[in-house]
């Protein structure tokens, strides 16, 4: 059956990536789409989205040629639009039905976009380069479908997709979620990530630490960051690797037990997208030799006896038994390098090490993780039992009476948990989704009219919500604070207070008025 077997027709979603230099002669229309979905839809159906959507991008450049469209809204549709990269267009076009009216966030699907773009990015390098690479098309189709394949499986209710909507509100795709630790255990991560480096050799790989599904330690630029911490609470952390575990992560929103099913019916059998082009490009990747890699497959990675993590998803060495490293690729430099995980317990340590460091390749790199276990092996046990002592479960960041969301200039997060957040009523998501959405507005807007490079915009918004609760918003210093209160009183003021403790106390008083 495949994705394309999913009740696309009701979902009310398409999802195209098209590249504006090509396909602009008569009869070469075809070759600009890039990805489709649902794949199964006619190419008339296909050219005609994208047609579409190339009139609007040409049409907003007369009025506005530095800043890219991003959404248009019609009596019937929303279109989201995100240029990836240059002249390579993701557009999503969603349905307008009554529920999907007061579902939508339009800016949740804008970071959809973004994210699922990375997270190809890291795996396979920039589309543009895979494009110069192989000029017909053919090789980035064959990766980019079962790819974005498996990451909108993720998205999966049963037999029906469920985009980011008014429920997601308090989340924030496309930042990390952080650990507070002590000064202790703080210390012993910094010597843990030095110790690090020196096994593996060479003072320009990169490591990532987490804890749970949460960010302890990173070495990476902040782009890179985000990207290698999406993938990590997708599929490597303890919360991915167990099988039907309910992970309270953000980036895991529903059972993973009911998923089972859906899943498999997608990843495992071939698919309308599988087979769209594959007469197209059958003697292409013959002639390359290409093998599909897909790192968002599901239940593919697993731990092995020295700890560090493998997967079958790249093969195995010259016919051996050990699997293959995989190699992603920095955004800012686009080097690339081998992705070594390691996980004890709650503790997930994943290494960086730069391909053109390594001689003879899994050999060469079995050195560097013997050398990891033999050097730092003590200092992880010692960082898993100082943060586990620490930990304070699932709910460790749950403020009594607050439904929060702490959004911070550096792009990390931190909200109520999922199951907290479960409890507000749909009036009150709403509410806040609909206050979100004028946030982003006013944001743009004094990005737009600011031609200053810091235009951080000062910005409070209180509302309250058809069934009498509190919704609040501020914006300062970069730093943006969402929150709901539905036991506060009937005054302004006691809400005003509320957001005035919960700033001193765990803001440091960056969204007090004082």
């Amino acid at each position: 059956m495949g994705l394309a077997s999913v009740n696309t027709a009701s979902e009310g979603m398409q999802l195209c990536i098209f590249d504006l230099r090509r396909g602009q002669q008569e009869g070469q229309e075809l070759d600009k789409i890039l990805f489709f979905f649902p794949a199964d839809l006619p190419f008339a159906t296909q050219l005609s989205v994208i047609g579409l959507s190339e009139g609007l991008i040409t049409f907003t450049r007369i009025f506005s040629p530095d800043a890219a469209c991003e959404v248009i809204e019609a009596e019937r549709h929303s279109h989201v639009f995100y240029e990836a990269e240059s002249d390579i267009w993701m557009v999503m076009v969603v349905d307008k039905s009554k529920e999907s009216k007061a579902a939508c966030q339009v800016d949740a699907l804008r970071k959809v976009l973004k994210e699922v773009h990375s997270l190809f990015v890291l795996f396979h390098g920039t589309m543009r380069s895979m494009l110069e690479k192989e000029t017909s098309g053919g090789l980035i189709r064959s990766h980019l479908y079962p790819f974005i394949t498996d990451y909108l499986s993720d998205f999966l209710i049963g037999r029906k997709l469920q985009l980011p909507s008014f429920h997601d509100c308090l989340m924030e795709r496309g930042t990390v979620q952080m650990l507070t630790v002590g000064r202790e255990a703080a210390i012993e991560v910094q010597s843990l990530v030095k110790v690090l480096e020196c096994s593996a050799g060479t003072t320009s790989c990169y490591s990532l630490v987490l804890f749970q599904d949460l960010l302890v330690s990173t070495t990476l630029s902040p782009d890179d960051t985000i990207s290698l911490f999406t993938y990590a609470v997708l599929r490597l952390t303890p919360h991915a690797l167990s099988s039907g575990a309910t992970s309270w992560s953000y980036l895991q929103r529903t059972n993973a037990g009911s998923q089972v099913p859906a899943l498999s019916t997608i990843t495992n059998s071939g698919s309308v997208s599988d087979n769209i082009y594959r007469s197209r490009d059958a003697s292409l990747d013959q002639e390359n030799n290409c093998q599909v890699k897909r790192p968002l497959h599901h239940n593919r990675w697993f731990r092995g006896n020295d700890g560090f993590l493998a997967s079958d998803i790249w093969g195995t060495d010259n016919g051996s038994q050990t699997s293959v490293t995989p190699i992603v690729y920095l955004q800012l430099t686009e080097e690339r390098m081998y992705l070594c995980a390691y996980q004890h317990k709650s503790l997930t340590i994943i290494l960086l090490v730069p391909v053109s460091s390594i001689l003879n390749g899994e050999q060469g790199l079995s050195l560097v993780k013997q050398q990891v276990l033999e050097n730092a092996s003590l200092k992880m046990l010692m960082v898993e039992e100082k943060l586990s002592k620490g930990w304070g479960g699932e709910n460790a960041y749950h403020v009594s009476g607050y439904r929060y969301l702490l959004v911070d200039d550096e792009r990390v997060s931190r909200a109520s948990p999922p199951a907290k957040v479960m409890t507000l009523a749909k009036e009150s998501l709403l509410a806040l989704s609909k206050l979100r959405e004028e946030v982003n507005l006013e944001k743009k807007r004094a990005k737009c009219s600011s031609s200053e490079v810091n235009c951080d915009k000062e910005l409070e918004i209180c509302v309250r919500a058809k069934n009498g609760a509190w919704v609040i918003a501020r914006t300062s210093r970069g730093k943006e604070l969402y929150m709901v209160l539905e036991k506060a009183s009937e005054t302004l003021l006691y809400a005003a207070d509320s957001v005035e403790k919960f700033s001193n106390r765990y803001c440091s008083g960056v969204f007090s008025l004082d």
